[in-house]
């Protein structure tokens, strides 16, 4: 009887302590790429460009269609999918300035906790590739935010223009673009190594695929150890540019070059997981920051169906592409509610990490509904645009309270209308957001009221670390 008891036990100990290991040994990659819409991608509908890599992640890990970034510009979204929180809990979402600037004087608070702080504690080799966009000086870089290596440009690929020339809307993106479509000497972004400017201006050419190929040889570096690599693509966020084996090849212009080459990095990082056994244990997740910049037309991308895009609250504004693929995902489509700010805690539940408790975490762990399909704690989204409240989606259902329109698009609509009844759409039956059937439904519009109402009454928001700027440019 002893015996029996002793192999039990030792049965027991060797379920855990693989069960444990299991757990422990998941590597994460997080691809996130900059205004990509949610129809640019052949899984979610594009009828010309070819996205054959991610069209492959859809259909042997799953795709999300109702998958959201936290904000519909870029500084805030990349702030809350590193957190986990809604931006406007830590001062990163502004009102007169939306983004950080090559002058702006914050950052990211050293008082957040990243996605890589919370894998050191696993001790977890970190990385990240790639667009930053939370602070340009050095104590709000990645290698003070968890990450043990930094190769990529501190802003948007469109900052600190040479000579006033800007690309954004209103500035002659398009005479430049003609005058020379290939240049992108326009712009003084510099690539920095860990801290150290390694290039000046950055060849945004070859961007694209100098990070996804950085991205190989970290693996390659790391392959040994646990590891988190974060690639966060400049690209398609305008000026775009492609190198020389990806131009003209797309049917869909300059725009399709772009993101076929995006697609042709997944490929060859998905092949390397592949060629050194590390896909049964790696958890890939894409996505993109918010939705297409309209106003550039072809070079803008698109949403698909949905309403609108960047810098609106809109559908199309904040609803992207979500593909996860990898380790033990199950395949499938996925049409539950689920957010950038779900991979903190996620990636949490995934490592056995202690849960953050000493803050509010709005993300939720989405580990069983990738593992088994259950059914995600997430139920609503919540839409800020500056520091307000301009929609909520509760369920199917979602109310606006506020509208506007971005960077003068659509032509005349920059105007901010405060809504006297809210706008109700029911986004499974109508996600193009074009019948508002809010007459029909006012307790479900009252309903929304309070849940907005109870949200904002929740917190007091520290003040905004974005509107404070200087003269002095990085």
């Amino acid at each position: 009887m002893r015996n029996i008891f002793f192999t039990l036990f030792i049965s027991f100990l060797i379920f855990i302590s693989c069960d444990n290991q299991n757990i422990k040994d998941y590597n994460f990659i997080i691809i996130y790429v900059d205004d990509m819409g949610y129809g640019d991608v052949g899984s979610y509908g594009h009828p010309t460009i070819k996205t054959p890599n991610l069209d492959m992640m859809s259909y042997e890990g799953q795709k999300w269609t109702q998958f959201y970034s936290a904000s519909s510009v870029c500084t805030p979204s990349r702030a809350a999918l590193m957190t986990g929180r809604l931006p406007i809990r830590n001062g990163m979402i502004g009102e007169k300035y939306r983004v950080l600037y090559e002058n702006s004087d914050y950052g990211i608070p050293e008082s957040e906790i990243t996605i890589a702080e919370k894998l050191k504690e696993q001790n977890y080799k970190t990385a990240a590739v790639g667009k930053w966009h939370l602070g340009h000086k050095q104590k709000y870089l990645p290698l003070n935010n968890g990450f043990d290596y930094y190769y990529g440009i501190p802003y948007s690929n469109d900052m600190n223009a040479i000579n006033g020339v800007s690309c954004c809307p209103g500035n002659n993106y398009w005479p430049q673009y003609k005058e020379n479509p290939i240049n992108s000497n326009n712009y003084n972004v510099p690539l920095i190594e860990n801290n150290d400017i390694i290039e000046r201006p950055v060849d945004q050419t070859t961007i694209t695929k100098r990070f996804s190929e950085k991205v190989v040889e970290k693996i390659k570096e790391m392959k040994d150890d646990k590891f988190f690599i974060y690639l966060s693509h400049s690209m398609p966020h305008i000026p775009i540019y492609a190198s020389d084996d990806f131009i003209g090849k797309s049917k869909a212009g300059l725009y399709g070059d772009v993101i076929e080459e995006i697609d042709h990095g997944v490929g060859i990082i998905m092949n390397e997981l592949r060629k050194i056994n590390l896909d049964k244990n790696t958890i890939v997740v894409f996505s993109s920051d918010n939705g297409p910049w309209l106003p550039f037309k072809t070079h803008g991308g698109s949403a698909g169906l949905l309403r609108e895009g960047k810098g609106m609250t809109w559908e199309g504004g904040q609803r992207v592409p979500g593909i996860f693929w990898g380790a033990d995902i199950k395949p499938g489509v996925i049409d539950q509610i689920g957010s950038t700010m779900d991979l903190l805690p996620t990636i949490v539940d995934f490592t056995n990490s202690e849960s953050i408790s000493d803050r509010v975490i709005d993300g939720v762990s989405i580990k069983q509904t990738l593992l088994n399909h259950s059914p995600s704690e997430r139920d609503k989204i919540i839409f800020y645009r500056e520091r307000e409240v301009y929609a909520i989606r509760y369920g199917k259902y979602k109310a606006h309270f506020i509208i506007k329109g971005a960077y003068n698009y659509p032509t005349g609509s920059n105007e901010k209308i405060v809504l006297d009844t809210p706008l109700l759409f029911n986004l499974d039956e109508d996600p193009s957001e074009k019948h508002n059937i809010a007459e029909k439904y006012p307790e479900k519009v009252e309903e929304i009221k309070l849940i907005a109402q109870n949200h904002i009454n929740s917190f007091n928001p520290p003040k905004s670390l974005l509107e404070s700027r200087n003269s002095e440019k990085f």
